[in-house]
């Protein structure tokens, strides 16, 4: 299980289920209210689970600094857990500490709810799933 202070990363195309995992995720937090996208807003944060779950997209962001500039830095201060869909868009983001990379990818030729999910830790852990 994920812990505070670490900073979760989702990438994949557009529709492959990065709101979609987040609202999973969040679930297994505790939280009970709703998670939407934050595609708009950029920031949504979740206080009703058992840890602050600070839910980022960056997908409109074009640098670390415009990251800064929104609060990054307050909210990744270890009391709750951060994600940010389309982390790839901030390429300083690999430099986390405490990262975990998560890539969602809708495969070709298979149903269309199909997922292959990678996970790789900070502590060097790989997992591949197709979900």
């Amino acid at each position: 299980m994920l812990a505070k202070g670490e900073v979760v990363t989702l990438d994949g195309n557009l529709g492959a289920g990065k709101t979609l995992f987040t609202q999973g995720l969040a679930r297994a937090l505790g939280i009970t209210e709703p998670v939407t996208s934050p595609t708009f807003a950029i920031l949504n944060i979740y206080t009703t689970g058992d840890v602050p779950l600070y839910h980022f997209d960056v997908y409109r962001i074009s640098s670390y600094d415009e990251l800064v500039e929104i609060g990054y830095e307050e909210y990744n201060q270890g009391d709750g857990i951060i994600v940010i869909e389309w982390a790839k868009n901030i390429p300083e983001l690999e430099y986390e500490e405490r990262l975990v990379k998560i890539d969602i990818e809708r495969l070709d030729g298979v149903s269309e709810n199909t997922r292959r999910i990678t996970i790789k830790t900070y502590e060097g852990k790989e997992l591949t799933c197709l979900y």
